[in-house]
């Protein structure tokens, strides 16, 4: 049923792109099936190397032929040959998701067959799972495969999955689709209309709505995965918090990170090949990271751009960062991550070049045309500061949560008491409220889908 509601929805959204999906199944089903037969370890490689060229493949054809065409288009017309010319290619929504997942999949089977997946309907399932199918967190096919296994959801879980959805929702309604009408009015402004004030509030603006935005969309597929029976892992772990660069990408989109540190760096030698090595594989682990969030040079020059810090910490400035004042090494990280995030929100790297130059004194606008009471209201100003204090408080807030229910448990065993009684009341007002507020947002406001379902 779970299988059938999956492809159901994705089908209503991409028509007759969902069959780039089935076809991702087939061929990972099959490779998989075949890289656990016993038909020698070259056999096995052999069908893992197919599997993997495959879904590149697909990925590629539908996510950066059009980019890499046009990356030679205008290499061709800087030496005077005619240009190709190719027409927009629709990319299915959540491909990069659904890509890693199947790669990840084959290379757990090639490291350990028994993880084979015998009956196509599971596997059809793991890559297809609606709540995490558009963007993720990317959960490797163990995590799934056991709770397929073993799947109880019981009425604690239904709970607290619906209110694990309504905060998600909250963050998405309420703070990122909120500020990002600013965000987007702000970004729109040419140069000679942008102010340094502007600059500032919008990046300011976008750092927390595509948190929002993101970890939004994050629990609420968690939550909806747990009404199913499911556990997903944790994708953010207050990433803003962080004192490093290095500490962020710990705690940011914690499944792709990861991925990407099981899948390449550690393969490719990952720090035990010296240092030099670890640099260089640092570098293309994080172009290749920038470069699949989109099929455009602003995202390869993000991860790049992380990439060099990433580099400089392993060199040595981790450790003078560590001498530093805590409210030094957040305001260190926040201000690469914040620079970082203009190369991502820019459509070009002339756009995002010039958005920065305004952010440092360079900007113009003369704040007459175009000035901060314009586009940024009373609505943004509370998302902006709920948004603060969300992020400062949040995992404060959870972990107090769990604590306070759990030493209540403990203290009257099964029998439900006062305390349990008030403090429930006190957290289903408050999801119930955020419920209310967001369902009332939906109805009066725009469509705004989410960031991560474009990648």
């Amino acid at each position: 049923m779970l299988l059938a509601a999956s492809l159901l929805f994705y089908a209503w959204g991409e028509g007759p792109y969902a069959g780039i999906l089935l076809l991702s199944i087939a061929i990972n089903y099959l490779c998989g099936r075949l890289i656990a037969t016993r038909g020698g370890k070259h056999l096995a490689k052999t069908m893992l190397v197919i599997g993997i060229v495959c879904n590149l493949a697909l990925l590629c054809g539908y996510k950066y032929l059009k980019f890499f065409i046009l990356s030679f288009d205008a290499l061709a017309s800087a030496i005077q040959n005619a240009p190709f010319s190719i027409e927009n290619l629709h990319i299915p929504i959540g491909i990069s998701f659904f890509t890693f997942k199947a790669i990840s999949y084959l290379v757990d089977v090639y490291r350990n067959p028994d993880m084979a997946e015998k009956h196509p309907a599971r596997l059809a399932l793991y890559m297809s799972l609606f709540p995490q199918l558009l963007a993720g967190p990317i959960d490797r096919y163990p995590t799934i495969a056991r709770d397929m296994e073993n799947r109880n959801s019981e009425l604690s879980d239904i709970v607290a999955g619906f209110e694990r959805f309504f905060i998600g929702l909250g963050k998405k309604v309420l703070i990122a689709n909120v500020l990002s009408i600013s965000v987007d009015q702000i970004f729109a402004l040419s140069r000679s209309d942008l102010t340094t004030p502007l600059a500032w509030i919008g990046i300011s603006f976008y750092t927390l709505q595509i948190y929002f935005d993101f970890s939004g969309y994050t629990d609420m597929a968690i939550g909806l995965g747990r009404v199913f029976g499911f556990h997903f892992g944790e994708n953010f772990n207050a990433p803003y918090l962080s004192r490093s660069v290095q500490e962020f990408w710990r705690r940011w989109h914690i499944s792709l990170s990861t991925w990407f540190r099981d899948y390449l760096y550690i393969p490719l030698g990952g720090n035990r090949k010296g240092l030099w090595r670890t640099l260089l594989y640092l570098v293309i682990v994080f172009v290749l990271c920038g470069l699949w969030h989109g099929a455009n040079w602003t995202f390869v020059v993000w991860g790049l751009f992380h990439g060099m810090f990433l580099m400089a910490e392993h060199l040595g400035w981790s450790k003078r960062l560590a001498r530093l004042p805590a409210w030094c090494t957040h305001a260190y990280l926040i201000a690469v991550v914040m620079v970082g995030w203009v190369f991502f929100r820019a459509d070009t790297i002339e756009t995002a070049f010039s958005y920065l130059a305004a952010m440092f004194g360079l900007a113009g606008g003369d704040g007459i045309g175009y000035y901060a009471a314009l586009v940024v209201d009373g609505r943004a100003m509370a998302a902006f500061f709920a948004g603060i204090l969300c992020m400062l408080l949040e995992r404060t807030a959870m972990d107090f949560w769990r604590t306070t229910r759990r030493s209540l448990d403990l203290q009257v065993g099964a029998s439900p008491s006062r305390g349990q009684f008030i403090f429930d009341s006190f957290r289903w007002f408050g999801v119930a409220f955020v419920m209310l507020l967001s369902i009332m947002e939906l109805a009066a406001g725009a469509y705004n889908p989410f960031i991560y379902s474009r990648f």
